[in-house]
């Protein structure tokens, strides 16, 4: 509930006799907690309980991924989601033109987590291009290329199915520069003209229709906190 770990992993904080309820050592897990009049610490670090919310948004093309106001009079993210009560925050961006999947948190630990590039947390795209690539093109692709801001290798790039060409490719990127998916290909002659991000680490789009949202399941967020453990 306050982000702190997987509850695999809070078992094991228990069994190394690091979690506190009101300043008494935990020996067992499955200890009932009341959230308003008890206080549960980790070593020296108090747990806060306020309610986490960890969003999963399908954004369609022509928003902005901004949560203030739009100048330009352009729809925002806020539209798909101002039935959420908590402030939730997106974690990264994507481009006005670019759809898939935003993730949305008032966990900041877990938001810097995947937004620091440290973490290296890799972005799948599906890119579809202006022009077929062979597969020979695409893996000269592979190879990175120094772009404006800096050198740039892909952490994958390939054609669905068993093409030998196709003006579709899935993309992986770690990095998240702006812009860095369009830049990358237009460095090498293509233009996207659909860009779509289905993955952020181990958070996927699965069948999340466009326009709409959802809490991670239990089975998500514990595959969430698992993944940076």
């Amino acid at each position: 509930m306050c982000g702190y770990t997987s509850r695999r992993k809070a078992d094991e904080l228990i069994d190394k006799g690091e979690v506190y309820v009101n300043d008494k050592l935990v020996t067992e897990p499955g200890l009932s907690v009341d959230t308003l009049s008890d206080t549960v610490r980790i070593g020296e670090q108090e747990l806060n309980f306020e309610n986490k919310r960890y969003i999963l948004l399908n954004k369609p093309k022509l928003y902005v991924t901004t949560l203030e106001n739009n100048e330009d009079d352009k729809k925002t993210i806020v539209e798909l989601i101002d039935d959420i009560p908590e402030r939730v925050y997106p974690v990264g961006r994507l481009d006005y033109d670019v759809e898939g999947l935003l993730f949305l948190t008032n966990d900041g630990e877990i938001a810097h987590k995947i937004h620091h590039p440290s973490f290296t947390v890799p972005k799948e795209y599906v890119c579809v291009l202006n022009k077929k690539i062979t597969l020979q093109e695409l893996e000269k692709l592979t190879e990175g290329a120094e772009l404006e801001d800096g050198f740039v290798k892909p952490d994958s790039l390939k054609i669905p199915g068993n093409n030998n060409n196709s003006n579709l490719v899935v993309a992986t990127f770690h990095e998240g520069k702006n812009h860095l998916v369009k830049r990358y290909f237009s460095h090498f002659g293509y233009k996207i003209i659909k860009l779509k991000r289905v993955s952020i680490g181990p958070l996927t789009l699965g069948d999340l229709q466009k326009g709409k949202w959802k809490d991670l399941s239990k089975k998500e967020l514990e595959g969430l906190f698992d993944y940076f453990n």
